[in-house]
């Protein structure tokens, strides 16, 4: 027997669904907010959460990531009133195992229930089958990389293309040398392309080899990367500069493991497992013809998003102590501390260069204090500190701006509110004004207000239904 959760602001909707799991068998409760259904998450083990995105204390899709760190995650199934293609894309991005719109019919919800609850049982049959990654260097424990993680050993048992995609910066080559370690093919040959730092001339020749003579400067041949990774795993690093003539040619190579070398007569066989990556959005480069939609939809197959660092706030420390020892013994350095206000600084900048721009700052700071045992703020370079100041000053200028519309009351001997209650009556005060503001200059076209504002279309609801903004 499984127990289910219905997380939604609509008691009949909660009924109904409560209803309808019993009747299969099953155990079920409600909640009606978010803080409700967290609790109950934290002192109760449920297989499946049907979650709705517009709750009366926050959004849906907010929760994801705190269910994800559970002991032992729930699936959640995702209810909304409202169609958003981008709220979509997050909630499965973030874990949920479908994303259902309502009106919600019987057979709309039993079916992927039922699926769900096969696959929980298929979990507990194989628990202790459950495969022991080998990490290679990727460090963090939270959420987001928790579930980057968990579809890497997905991927590691099957011999299926891979797609890495992230942005620049967040290890999608230790990913992929994790994958190969954690194969069948982890004894073969791990063979690294960047394809682009190689000139589009010479790719093909570097990845299918080439007959002597095949061209100018071809004075011996060469047996390309592609037969060097045969038993082994290719990885083709930022797949998405590689030129369309050349996308055709790995199209078929793939589907025969068959080639020929540039100019050769004769084909050549490699077994290889394909790992591609980009930061690229293929999608979009397909929309726009500069990339194959034959091969995208090869190469993506198995996929994994790396999440970029603004995202993993909860692992900066154990990737600051990480990256500190690596530091310490390449240079020599006597270990160091960190205070409390040089943490704070590495969590409040936003890393648009990830991790490779995290560790080039550490060491940079760790460098310049060579004679400090502990290391402050003052030591970050000086780049990084002026930005975290302009966002200060922004954000400072913003809830100034925001108090002037907040009329607080107060006696007269001076008696304030706490600043949290202060603080939040600002806030929801302030959002209002906007958003209000907002629909009028957009005419209550959800489009325009979104275009106007730079938001999605599920965060631009969600705060009208905060707010209490309706169109009159």
């Amino acid at each position: 027997m499984a127990k289910v959760l219905v997380i939604d602001d609509d008691r009949l909707i909660c009924d109904a669904l409560m209803e309808l799991v019993r009747n299969i068998g099953h155990e079920a409760e409600c909640a009606l907010s978010v803080k409700e259904g967290l609790a109950k998450n934290l002192s109760e083990e449920f297989d499946v959460v049907f979650l709705d995105i517009r709750l009366p204390d926050g959004s849906g899709l907010d929760m994801l990531p705190q269910l994800r760190e559970l002991p032992i995650p729930p699936e959640v199934i995702i209810l909304t009133g409202v169609g958003d293609p981008d709220g979509a894309e997050l909630a499965i991005r973030n874990g949920a195992w479908d994303y259902l719109q309502k009106p919600l019919s019987p057979k709309k919800i039993l079916l992927p229930l039922q699926r769900v609850l096969k696959y929980r049982d298929t979990l507990r049959n194989e628990g202790s089958n459950q495969l022991s990654l080998k990490r290679c260097g990727i460090v963090g424990s939270g959420p987001a990389i928790s579930l980057a993680l968990e579809r890497l050993g997905m991927a590691a048992h099957s011999d299926a293309s891979l797609l890495l995609t992230g942005e620049t910066g967040t290890g999608k080559e230790l990913f992929a040398r994790a994958l190969h370690e954690n194969s069948k093919r982890s004894r073969g040959p791990f063979i690294i392309v960047d394809c682009a730092s190689i000139p589009a001339n010479l790719l093909e020749s570097t990845l299918f080899g080439h007959v002597k003579g095949a061209f100018t400067g071809a004075d011996r041949a060469s047996c390309g990367l592609v037969l060097e990774a045969n038993g082994g795993t290719l990885f083709l690093d930022e797949i998405g500069e590689m030129p369309l003539p050349l996308q055709k040619k790995l199209l078929r190579v793939l589907q025969e493991r068959k080639y020929r070398p540039v100019g050769g007569c004769q084909e050549v066989t490699s077994n290889f497992r394909l790992v591609a990556a980009t930061h690229r959005d293929l999608n979009e480069m397909v929309q726009k013809g500069l990339f194959r939609s034959d091969l995208w939809y090869r190469l993506g197959a198995m996929s994994i998003t790396l999440p970029a660092l603004r995202e993993r706030k909860e692992d900066f420390e154990e990737l600051t102590r990480h990256f500190a020892q690596r530091i310490c013994d390449k240079n020599a350095i006597p270990p160091k501390t960190f205070s409390d206000d040089f943490m704070e600084a590495l969590s409040r900048y936003d890393w648009p260069g990830n991790i490779r721009e995290f560790t080039n700052v550490l060491e940079n700071a760790m460098i310049s204090a060579y004679g400090h045992t502990e290391l402050f703020a003052n030591h970050l370079p000086e780049r990084l500190r002026i930005a975290m100041l302009k966002h200060d000053l922004v954000a400072n200028d913003d809830a100034s701006s925001a108090s002037g519309y907040v009329e607080t009351s107060y006696d007269q001997c001076g008696t304030l509110p706490p600043y949290k209650e202060y603080r939040n009556h600002v806030l929801e005060k302030a959002d209002k004004w906007y958003f209000s503001r907002l629909m009028e200059a957009a005419c209550w076209d959800i489009e325009r207000a979104c275009s106007l504002s730079g938001l999605r279309k599920s965060r631009v609801y969600d705060q009208l239904k905060q707010s209490g903004i309706e169109k009159e």
